[in-house]
């Protein structure tokens, strides 16, 4: 099951097991059980701290890693392997004793949660969503035995798919009722379980000193800006609504140089873990709302939160990015995680053996309709222009699919469900002005990026299209106000430019500050 390099990896890291485990195992007679009992046996055979034992679980094949001699316990209900190898490893880790290396004050607010939690959590083990959710929960019940995680791999157990509608992944449900879909991360979690904890957080941000650089978005951008002006020896923040951004959404990243392939949670925990060796106060889970300018006698430029609090700083990055462009027809958001799905990679398994569309004909969309001909009955490819905007070598390899069909010069219009899950889409025919209705049970949309900079309308410039506008230094409209990243006019959005483009607003905003006036430099400090 695994091959000797991996063998020897793992052999390695359960050297930190430091309390024994029980590996419970409950399998039929199927294909996967033999293959996770294959896996199990191996996993026992690398750590005298392991043993193997049989159980009988409702949902086979499945197991159990338990700590011995307690009530804690992690479950898996298919093969944890692909994206969620890592999350084996970990919970293996974790039930055997290897402390966790979130803050401790995490691991306090999981250990002191009052109640009864039963968690139950659809994957795909093609979804790099699924792992940060499915790593949070394991977490949470290797250190709080009145917690409960089973993670389900959704392709294998597909009638619990079908019955408990699950259209998209990772999807959550606690105590048998729908919880949370798509990524979330620990600090998510506990939010929405820990009532108080949000006012906690705005009211510890109420009390903070004014930064000299704030950086708004924690995405390439802000993470470059937030290293480089950390280096400078001077007070940085980040603040932003889940550290990362559009990235943790990137399947495969093959272009960052130096890097050959990595996957996008990969680079954001890399990310994550270098900005943390520099004295950059993170504030992750915090939305800006609203950017005041300096007009007051302090100098100091204001950025004020949908929790309530306001952050104060000499400077100011706006590195908020961009979100997945929304088709704004009838039906897509009330069939939002309904079959309306926007990742192809994470969602795709779900829809096996089944029509669905994909919407768009630039590359991600043709990649996403070749992606999805190896798992469903059919693809519908419809572009609104009058020719598919994807790389020849793309193209070329979507026509040579029997199982594919490509619209051009075609509007979608409505999505069609019956309440519960999409069943058709109708496009028009831009040549004709004829409608035609598709019948179909998934539809993917890939029609590119919109930047998130409506909070940010009438206080700096804007393109047409929202982009915050920048000269060559990275410097917006308003005096001390930097932007980088996919949120502003600089053309070719990548991650390596947005990386470059936060490097030099960080650099742009400390040449600020040393070129300010001395009576300013004091009264802002």
């Amino acid at each position: 099951m695994l091959d000797a390099n991996l063998k020897t990896q793992l052999q390695g890291y359960l050297t930190r097991i430091t309390m024994p485990i029980e590996l419970v195992a409950s399998l039929d007679g199927g294909a996967k059980a033999l293959e996770m009992r294959e896996l199990l046996e191996e996993i026992a055979s690398l750590c005298d701290k392991i043993t193997l034992a049989q159980g009988d679980d409702a949902r086979k094949p499945s197991f159990a890693i338990k700590r011995v001699g307690s009530d804690i316990a992690v479950h898996f209900a298919g093969l944890p392997m692909g994206h969620e190898f890592n999350s084996l490893v970990l919970a293996l880790l974790q039930v055997g004793g290897h402390p966790s290396k979130e803050a401790p004050a995490i691991l306090e607010q999981i250990r002191n949660l009052d109640g009864d939690f039963r968690f139950e959590t659809y994957f795909s083990l093609s979804c790099q969503n699924c792992p940060d959710v499915v790593q949070a929960l394991n977490l949470m019940s290797a250190l709080n035995p009145r917690i409960q995680h089973v993670a389900i791999d959704g392709a294998l157990f597909q009638a619990e798919v079908e019955s408990r509608k699950v259209m998209a992944v990772p999807s959550i449900f606690l105590n048998g009722e729908p919880f949370a879909q798509g990524r979330m991360g620990l600090e998510q979690i506990l939010a929405k379980l820990d009532t108080g904890a949000a006012e906690r957080a705005s009211e510890a941000l109420k009390h903070k000193g004014a930064f000299d650089v704030l950086v708004v978005g924690g995405g390439p951008a802000g993470a470059a800006a937030g290293v480089y002006a950390a280096r400078k020896g001077i007070r940085t923040g980040i603040v932003a609504d889940r550290f990362g951004g559009q990235v943790l959404d990137t399947m495969g990243i093959e272009n960052l140089i130096s890097v050959p392939h990595t996957e996008g949670p990969k680079l954001v925990a890399a990310m994550e873990q270098h900005v943390k060796e520099y004295d950059v106060d993170i504030m992750n889970l915090q939305t800006a709302v609203e950017l005041i300018p300096a007009s007051r006698p302090d100098g100091l430029l204001e950025v004020k939160l949908a929790s309530g609090a306001t952050l104060k700083s000499k400077t100011v990055i706006l590195s908020t990015g961009a979100r997945w462009r929304q088709m704004n027809v009838p039906g897509e958001e009330e069939y939002r995680n309904k079959g309306v799905a926007y990742c192809p990679h994470c969602d795709g398994p779900l829809f096996k053996g089944k029509r669905v569309a994909v919407i768009g004909g630039g590359n991600s969309g043709v990649e996403a309709a070749i992606d999805l001909a190896g798992l469903v009955a059919h693809v519908t490819l419809i572009e609104f222009d009058t020719a598919l905007r994807a790389d020849a070598v793309l193209q070329n390899k979507l026509r040579s699919l029997k199982n594919v069909s490509i619209l051009t010069h075609a509007q979608t219009t409505q999505v069609h469900g019956d309440g519960a899950k999409v069943n058709g889409l109708t496009y028009k025919d831009r040549k004709s002005g004829q409608e035609h209705r598709v019948e179909l049970e998934g539809i993917f949309v890939q029609i590119g990026l919109v930047p998130n900079t409506e909070w940010l309308k009438g206080v700096v410039a804007l393109s047409p299209r929202g982009e915050i506008e920048v000269d060559a230094r990275g410097q917006t409209s308003m005096p001390g106000v930097f932007a980088a990243g996919d949120a502003t006019t600089t053309p070719y959005k990548q991650i390596v430019i947005a990386m470059g483009e936060g490097a030099k607003a960080a650099l742009s905003a400390f040449d600020h500050l040393i070129r300010m006036a001395p009576a300013e430099m004091e009264t802002a400090a």
